[in-house]
């Protein structure tokens, strides 16, 4: 079983504030740091640090090589990555003195994937290998139809949450990751995390749902099972990475055949020590100070 991750690739400049900015205002930052990541990138170093190998399949500037040297430190595997003219996508990132962000992105290299691509990628992986995807690349649809096409199994993060998202065909997702903001775009705004759940399967009943819900946990549901897993507290210093981290750990421990409760705990503790660091990949622990 192979992991491929369809993903985006970012530079981060993060901005320490004490409150986010407001609308017609301006504010001083107490520090600046520069750093790679988007959701795509932090989600491979996660698979990665989490002890699996994973193919990441993304697009950079052709002056920010260093970003594969990068890469290729966290054990990523870079083979099936592309220099492009356009800019690398970028992130504008707050993070206030409570350790919650607020992010603005430029998408760049991530929104010039071609299909031939696509297909250039996807013919090296099969009917049991794992496609990973999140909404900060273009042609999301062609990708997950091909992918399904070719027997994998599909994890899609819809993050950013857009309305073009309504329009993918999320039946053909085996596995949809969603956070509370994600999920009540999706489920017509319901409060209820019980009733989101219900209604996310009913329009998707083919699909296996993970709701993760920062300090409140997460809650995992398919057809035949339920689990609600606590989250681990922590003093959170930054927590611009630790969904992508629990992804990460999530999917590793599943194609390790891990039970799915197993798999929650494990992607809990994981993003629990994300959060106490700052920075996106950076922050993301190795499985050694996790398991």
């Amino acid at each position: 079983m192979k992991i491929l991750n369809f993903g985006s690739i970012n530079k981060d400049y993060v901005y320490s504030v004490n409150e986010f900015v407001s609308p017609g205002e301006t504010i001083q930052t107490s520090n600046l740091k520069t750093f790679i990541g988007g959701k795509g990138l932090n989600q491979s170093v996660a698979i990665a640090q989490a002890g699996s190998e994973v193919f990441h399949a993304g697009n950079i500037n052709i002056k920010d090589d260093y970003i594969k040297k990068e890469l290729i430190k966290w054990n990523v595997n870079i083979d099936y990555m592309e220099e492009v003219d356009e800019s690398t996508g970028h992130a504008i990132i707050q993070v206030n003195r409570s350790g919650e962000n607020s992010i603005i992105i430029h998408g760049g290299a991530n929104r010039v994937f071609e299909s031939d691509q696509i297909d250039k990628v996807l013919e090296n992986f099969n009917q049991e290998d794992i496609l990973l995807i999140q909404n900060e690349i273009n042609k999301i649809p062609e990708i997950i139809e091909k992918a399904k096409n070719r027997g994998m199994t599909i994890f899609f993060n819809p993050a950013p949450m857009t309305k073009e998202v309504l329009k993918y065909p999320l039946s053909l997702v085996d596995y949809l990751i969603v956070n509370e903001s994600e999920a009540k775009k999706l489920s017509k705004n319901k409060i209820d995390f019980d009733e989101i759940i219900f209604d996310l399967k009913r329009k998707y009943s083919n699909t296996s749902v993970l709701l993760t819900l920062g300090e409140k946990g997460s809650i995992y549901s398919n057809r035949n099972e339920y689990f609600k897993c606590e989250a681990v507290n922590v003093n959170a210093v930054d927590s611009t990475a630790a969904g992508d981290t629990f992804i990460g750990y999530f999917i590793s421990c599943l194609s390790k055949k891990k039970e799915i409760k197993d798999c929650l705990l494990i992607a809990s503790k994981a993003a629990s020590i994300c959060v106490t660091k700052k920075g996106g990949a950076i922050s993301i622990p190795n499985h050694k100070f996790v398991i």
